[in-house]
């Protein structure tokens, strides 16, 4: 099943109550079995926090997620939605393949969810089940991408925080390419923000701020831009034009201290939960601008890309029906594994096979035969619905 709260019923604010970071996360999955879980993995970005897994009832998930975050337990009820079986794993499907995110076709989720999966991996919290529902949902975003226009052009969150920029410097009749830009944060979004900056907006002053410095110095090495120290923000934010933030920070990094006298500056905050404090984006003569603003873009990308929606749809159907298929045929496993035992018994005993090396090589092409005849008889499982009657076959397959 599948629970969780998302952009279309919840604004940012909401959303940022019940965000999960890593560390939180490292959290939940040192708890998660004494709620009853046993296999799971937990996606949260700017637009969803959803809890993917194997519990008794919704109830186990959404009260794993309160655990640790900052909103209560009767809103998370309010606002979540819970999905089961074939429900859920189409949900997985869509998702990964940026049918549901807040700007149609963002393709950056998909690494997100494998970032995800990869830390309840390595917390053994991804059986084979999981494993292969999650190989065959890469491998249909994958195809997805790759088939269709779906996320074609450069629309994302990061890139439409770009073209806000753009539009605010239209409105108050600047250049865009001479904006002193901050970008607080330098982790994933944040680094694609900046490049998003340096490739479309084409400004150079711009300098990194990070919690860990080192990691905003290398990137403006990299990319011959500046950086400055967390201590110096508020100097920073007070010589900015434009200040994007791109923290993951359970509290607000910029906080009304910071912006007074800051009147004729532009923050967009792209970050969930908000990383600029509540009260600081009222400050009178500042634009704010949040995730949920920036994804109301229209333009003819997003339009191309609604058209590619019906294809990618078929793609999900297809590999779905694969998924289906295999879930199947695991059914029948605990027969196919029988029926091995049962042929590999017939013509030889256990003290033969240890005695006779002649007999021994026969048993292994013995074995070479039993194989293609399983085979045969999975196909046959697969084709019908009558395994009583492919059992009997597979034995006189044996015997021929």
């Amino acid at each position: 099943m599948v629970v969780g709260i998302n952009y279309k019923k919840t604004d940012a604010g909401i959303r940022g109550q019940f965000a999960v970071n890593s560390e939180q996360y490292n959290t939940l999955l040192t708890t998660a079995r004494n709620f009853g879980i046993s296999d799971l993995f937990i996606l949260s970005t700017c637009n969803r926090t959803e809890v993917y897994g194997f519990a008794d009832s919704p109830r186990s998930f959404s009260e794993l997620v309160c655990s640790v975050c900052a909103g209560d337990a009767a809103t998370f009820a309010e606002m979540a939605y819970a999905k089961t079986g074939s429900e859920a794993i189409l949900h997985l499907y869509q998702v990964a393949a940026g049918l549901d995110s807040q700007i149609l076709g963002d393709y950056e989720i998909l690494g997100q969810i494998r970032t995800a999966a990869k830390q309840a991996k390595q917390a053994g919290f991804i059986g084979a089940y999981m494993e292969r529902l999650l190989n065959s949902v890469f491998q249909s975003s994958k195809s997805v991408k790759t088939n269709t226009e779906l996320s074609g052009g450069t629309v994302s969150v990061s890139f439409a925080a770009i073209q806000y920029v753009k539009e605010y410097a239209e409105t108050i009749g600047a250049d865009p390419t001479q904006f002193r830009i901050a970008l607080v944060g330098t982790g994933k979004i944040g680094r694609v923000t900046c490049r998003n900056i340096l490739d479309y907006l084409k400004a150079k002053d711009i300098t990194l701020i990070n919690r860990t410095e080192a990691t905003a110095q290398e990137l403006a090495e990299e990319l011959k831009i500046k950086s400055a120290p967390l201590s110096q923000l508020g100097r920073e934010i007070q010589e900015a034009d434009v200040v994007i933030v791109s923290t993951n920070a359970a509290t607000p990094v910029v906080t009304k201290e910071h912006l007074q006298n800051c009147s004729g500056k532009l923050i967009i905050d792209i970050s969930v939960p908000c990383n600029v404090d509540q009260q600081a984006r009222s400050t009178e003569g500042l634009t704010f601008v949040d995730v949920d603003q920036l994804s109301r873009i229209k333009d003819e990308t997003l339009a191309r890309r609604a058209a590619e929606v019906p294809k990618a749809q078929g793609i999900i159907r297809q590999h779905f029906a694969e998924f289906r298929e295999w879930c199947d045929m695991r059914r029948h496993v605990p027969v196919i594994r029988e029926m091995k035992h049962k042929l590999l018994a017939i013509p030889f005993s256990p003290v033969m096979l240890c005695e006779h090396t002649a007999v021994r090589a026969e048993a292994a092409g013995n074995e070479e035969k039993v194989q293609k005849v399983l085979n045969n008889l999975a196909i046959n499982i697969r084709n019908g619905n009558t395994p009583g009657c492919h059992y009997i076959q597979a034995i006189n397959d044996f015997i021929a």
